[in-house]
């Protein structure tokens, strides 16, 4: 997540240069054609132009819309998880006792038992962020140049494409817990499955109250709810229909931009060379030539249009890992750092620090 007030407009212009490239090209075309080789039924009427730049403009802001909206109920789960883990770590901590066992174990040995169910939930928030981080084939931002650059040039890694999942959850997990979860397809879900039968034996053993149980078990409950929620965003993209019609309506728009255009300042032009009296040979120039100015003002509004459907194509799949993503990465370390403070452990890892004003 980039968390800087404002991207540079030095950034933008990097970012899209190539496709600000290929809208000289588009706009240059019709121009030299029709102005030098005097092809003028090449010329559009501007309206239906006009009219179809504002349902493109429609078309642009309910994708983009749909898009926030992926993009904001992730943010939202991933706030759930957060404010749930920590009941979760409360809870864990105060209710797991000697009160109604037989048994009575040492305080270092309640720790142990407690450590290993925080321990195995930081597992689960590590297996179920590399699921989200698992690429899919409507995902294609790593496939885009620009963006790649763009990455590249902020120095922005993403941590779950560098580290083996084995490795990861090696920190967490016994070795027989981790031989077991890697053999399960879903290993996030086998994770609080192995949390609720924990708890069960805890129970059993008179170490965890029966009602205490019942709250444990509800806050399990509510992480696969979580869990099934991101699963959700992360497995079913945004409707494939409307992103390729709406790709190729501001692409339709693009093109027929120039020749609705030219004509017009064409023709403002020639008024004001009609309409001026004691010009001079430069203003003459400039009147006579003003249909040129018609190439900036295409660059600039089939700029806007492309980088308005880029910006809700990137919001569409938030858990990538782009720089615009929601940063999970962080987030989950935020969470372990708060567990372990409510154990009083000192071997806490450091925050992921951001690296220049990104978020991962």
């Amino acid at each position: 997540m980039i968390t800087k007030k404002r991207i540079s407009t030095l950034e933008i212009i990097l970012w899209s240069r190539r496709s600000l490239l290929l809208f000289l090209v588009i706009a240059v075309t019709p121009v030299i054609l029709y102005h030098f080789f005097h092809l003028h039924f090449l010329h559009l009427p501007w309206t239906p132009i006009a009219v179809l730049g504002t349902a493109v403009a429609f078309v642009i802001g309910f994708k983009n819309s749909a898009s926030y909206d992926r993009l904001w109920e992730a943010r939202k789960i991933w706030g759930g998880i957060v404010n749930t883990s920590r009941s979760f770590g409360i809870m864990t901590r105060d209710f797991i006792n000697n009160n109604h066992t037989s048994s009575p174990l040492s305080d270092e040995e309640l720790n142990k038992i407690k450590r290993k169910i925080i321990n195995r939930h930081i597992a689960w928030m590590a297996a179920h962020r590399y699921a989200l981080r698992a690429s899919k084939p409507w995902e294609d931002s790593f496939s885009n140049k620009n963006n790649l650059e763009f990455m590249e040039r902020h120095g922005h890694v993403i941590p779950e494409k560098q580290v083996p999942l084995k490795e990861a959850l090696s920190v967490y997990l016994e070795e027989d817990e981790l031989e077991y979860v890697l053999s399960k397809n879903n290993i996030a879900t086998t994770l609080i499955s192995l949390q609720s039968k924990h708890l069960a034996e805890l129970r059993n053993e008179g170490y965890l109250w029966e009602f205490s149980q019942l709250e444990l078990e509800n806050i399990l409950v509510e992480f696969y709810a979580l869990q099934g929620k991101n699963e959700r965003i992360k497995n079913f993209p945004y409707p494939r229909q409307f992103a390729t019609l709406n790709f190729a309506f501001v692409w339709i728009f693009i093109l027929l931009l120039p020749f609705g255009v030219m004509s017009v300042f064409d023709a403002a032009g020639a008024d004001l060379l009609k309409n001026a009296s004691n010009l001079d040979s430069m203003g003459s120039f400039m009147y006579r030539n003003f249909i040129w100015l018609s190439v900036p003002f295409c660059m600039v509004l089939s700029w806007v249009f492309w980088s308005l459907e880029k910006v809700g194509e990137t919001m569409e799949n938030p858990f990538e890992g782009m720089p615009s993503d929601i940063p999970i990465t962080s987030m989950s370390r935020g969470i372990e750092i708060d567990l372990l403070d409510m154990f009083d452990e000192t071997d806490i890892p450091d925050k992921i620090p951001e690296i220049n004003n990104v978020q991962m």
